[in-house]
């Protein structure tokens, strides 16, 4: 028998009407799946009932992924990698109109997602994100601008994808049971037809040095992003903000600015 691991953020879902209703957010039949993390395979199990066309699956421990192997050796439509998604080629395994969903270890699942904003090919060939996520993480993610959750993840999401849907999980729903409630974020990914930023490391580290002091005014640090030519060619940025007192656009364009 397994026990879950802290080390790798392992609280295993055990509530089949959560899991009905996280698998209810999109069409499986005949679709291909992802899944990041089955763990013991509650929502796997859930998964394989409405038949895809395929299911690939990605688990890190090697314990669970030699149970799942053995649970599910006569599906022929699932393929199991044990893997650390971290350092895993997820792009190049993702087929057209792929649902990818993940109950995510909290210690890292602010990476996972980055990981999936930056793919080199975008439009990706993924159709929806549904990821788990802790409470006050999920906010940071979905933090509309001028709101206390409102920071360089909800400008980086904001960039690349659409909020679908979302619902919290008590804490109740897992075994252990976490001191967290967690969220559901359903999310598809959008083209920006505004702004042609190249490289989204680039919105990264713009986001990175200028919320690296959130209380100071941006004018500072934005001199070591781009010259003061290029600032002045910014609609609507004053110099005297603080971080989060900047539109997501302004972020954008200090990011095409820099590019170029």
């Amino acid at each position: 028998m397994n026990f879950a691991k802290k080390s790798l953020g392992q609280n295993y879902l055990i509530d089949k009407n959560i899991i009905k209703k996280i698998i209810n957010l999109v069409k499986i039949k005949n679709r291909n799946i992802i899944e990041i993390g089955p763990g013991k395979g509650a929502l796997t199990d859930e998964i394989l009932k409405r038949k895809p066309s395929s299911l690939t699956i990605i688990e890190k421990d090697t314990n669970l992924f030699n149970e799942l192997q053995d649970k599910y050796k006569k599906h022929n439509e699932i393929k199991i990698y044990n893997a650390d998604i971290l350092n895993f080629d997820i792009e190049n395994i993702v087929i057209n109109n792929s649902s990818i969903f993940g109950n995510l270890p909290y210690n890292i699942s602010s990476q996972i997602l980055v990981k999936f904003l930056k793919f080199k090919k975008w439009p990706p060939k993924f159709k929806d994100l549904i990821f788990m996520f802790q409470k006050e993480l999920g906010d940071k993610i979905i933090g509309k601008y001028s709101s206390s959750n409102y920071g360089r993840l909800s400008i980086l999401s904001n960039y690349r994808l659409k909020i679908i849907e979302k619902f919290l999980v008590s804490a109740n729903c897992f075994f252990p049971k976490p001191k967290i409630t967690s969220l559901v974020i359903h999310a598809q990914p959008i083209n920006n037809n505004f702004f042609k930023i190249k490289d989204l490391k680039n919105l990264e580290k713009v986001t990175n040095i200028l919320f690296s002091n959130k209380r100071k005014m941006i004018n500072k640090n934005i001199i070591k992003l781009i010259s003061r030519h290029k600032i002045k060619k910014i609609k609507g940025l004053n110099l005297n903000s603080r971080p989060s007192e900047i539109k997501p656009e302004i972020y954008y364009k200090i990011t095409e600015l820099y590019e170029g």
